[in-house]
């Protein structure tokens, strides 16, 4: 099984910035941003990327996965 999380709420509340702005800026829907925010939606390769470049930051610096043995 894979856990997936990300730092968006913490990155978009420090930037104060909403669900709807970031989601024009990238060109995906308010729903697809709160559905990574909740951890019920891992995103593509290609919006993780523009998330990142958005905020400056690494990939690897918001978004974290692991694989757990079951």
């Amino acid at each position: 099984m894979i856990h997936f999380s990300s730092r968006l709420l913490i990155l978009r509340s420090m930037n104060q910035i909403s669900q709807t702005d970031l989601a024009k800026h990238i060109h995906v829907t308010r729903q697809t941003i709160a559905a990574i925010e909740m951890g019920t939606k891992a995103p593509t390769l290609f919006t993780a990327f523009k998330i990142a470049k958005f905020f400056g930051e690494s990939i690897e610096s918001i978004f974290t996965f692991r694989e757990s043995k079951k």
